[in-house]
């Protein structure tokens, strides 16, 4: 697979302050980013013929530097203005290169938001703030909170409460997914979770989410009013819950994960940790799409914990902006994570808030996450106050123009 990741891409609502400052007009903003550049791709998974394409591409507006094919094979930069990165893709595809076209063009529009999702009655638009799913784990089991909400009318109150914190919708789940955590029976599975969803719904409006691998389950939990499938597996454990998905009209989220929950943190190990979980996301996608999922209505989660190290998932964390490329809205997990608990002294789930609430803003602020997963939803609403404001401040006095909303 050909990927082009962004790793640097000017974004004009942050410039236009600047543009304004030193009086610069549309043409000479035109003029000015044709001149020093635009952004820097990183493209790896070239073959010999499409590197020898990118060496003999002449463009002045576009510098290629290509990897030592002894060393690194396959992967090159291309850096230079949005316009001469265009006229690239364009030669690519004109030349009959098409999957290096499409690879450079994914990069191109990784920051442009994706369109809005409509669940329930709820429209999510992206770009403008970070949205809250507050967690409902209706097990015996849950690493987080030891079996806290397994009783039915105690989830059922726990996720109205979340709900009246902030919650933009809840994600009910009744199989743990914790590191070595084994298959919970189907039967076992509809019991915990279907009467807690019907109660739900009879008393709120929240959008509520399943949390399931499982195609039977989803399909049981759609009828009773779920709204979108969270899918650890990412289409990996049950080839039908794609079709389950699309028979309803739902919206999917797909999370990479190496291996199983059974499985996972068993030694995981990556070349590439950002340009893997990018590959495998990009072809669950398009599993989901041939399954009849509509595009506009799928997720992505970088399975922050899910077979990966404590360095996984910060680098994983770091980089999470590059993960733009797959064109679909980012969720993102970190909410009392093991590798917080390490950062923190060892500090057990419960005592994990104070990280939780500093990587969800920083993902927020620095890498522009659209939904956050979170337990604590309450404290995480007033974090993402904070960190959203910070990401959109735009009043800096009258020489930077008039603030903006």
């Amino acid at each position: 697979m050909i990927l082009a990741r962004p790793i640097h891409l000017d974004r004009d609502d942050v410039l236009e302050p600047v543009w304004e400052r030193i009086g610069l007009g549309p043409a000479a903003r035109h003029l000015l980013l044709d001149s020093v550049g635009h952004g820097v791709l990183l493209l790896t998974g070239l073959s010999a013929a499409e590197s020898r394409f990118l060496r003999e591409a002449h463009d002045p507006r576009v510098t290629v530097i290509l990897s030592d094919p002894e060393r690194r094979p396959g992967g090159a930069t291309a850096s230079g203005s949005r316009a001469g990165l265009e006229a690239l893709a364009r030669l690519a595809e004109r030349g009959g290169r098409l999957e290096l076209a499409r690879a450079l063009d994914a990069a191109l529009a990784a920051d442009v938001p994706p369109d809005p999702t409509v669940l329930g009655g709820r429209t999510f638009r992206w770009g403008e703030r970070t949205h809250l799913m507050g967690v409902v784990n209706v097990t015996p089991d849950s690493f987080s909170d030891g079996g806290k909400h397994l009783e039915r009318d105690v989830a059922v109150r726990h996720a109205l409460s979340l709900a009246e914190a902030g919650a933009d919708l809840v994600d009910v789940g009744g199989e743990s997914t914790r590191p070595g955590a084994g298959e919970v029976p189907l039967q076992v599975e509809l019991d915990r979770v279907l009467p807690v969803i019907e109660a739900i719904r009879a008393r709120s409006d929240v959008p509520v989410s399943i949390d399931t691998r499982k195609a039977a389950v989803a399909r049981e939990a759609l009828r009773r009013g779920a709204v979108l499938v969270n899918d650890v597996s990412g289409l990996g454990h049950d080839p039908g819950l794609a079709t389950a998905v699309a028979e309803a009209g739902a919206a999917l989220v797909l999370m990479h994960i190496q291996g199983s929950p059974e499985t996972m943190q068993v030694d995981p190990r990556y070349d590439d940790v950002v340009a893997e979980v990018i590959e495998l996301l990009s072809g669950r996608i398009d599993r989901a799409v041939a399954a009849g999922v509509a595009r506009e209505r799928i997720w992505v989660d970088p399975g922050i914990g899910f077979g990966k190290t404590a360095g996984h998932n910060l680098f994983l964390l770091r980089h999470l902006d590059e993960l733009r490329v797959l064109g679909a809205p980012l969720l993102v997990g970190t909410s009392r994570k093991r590798f917080i608990g390490a950062l923190s002294g060892g500090k057990p789930p419960e005592q994990r808030l104070p990280g939780s609430l500093a990587s969800i803003a920083a993902v927020a602020v620095l890498h522009g996450a659209d939904v956050v997963r979170v337990h604590d939803v309450a404290e995480a609403k007033d974090a993402l106050a904070v960190a959203d404001a910070l990401a959109r401040a735009r009043e800096g006095g009258d020489s930077w123009g008039p603030p903006r909303a």
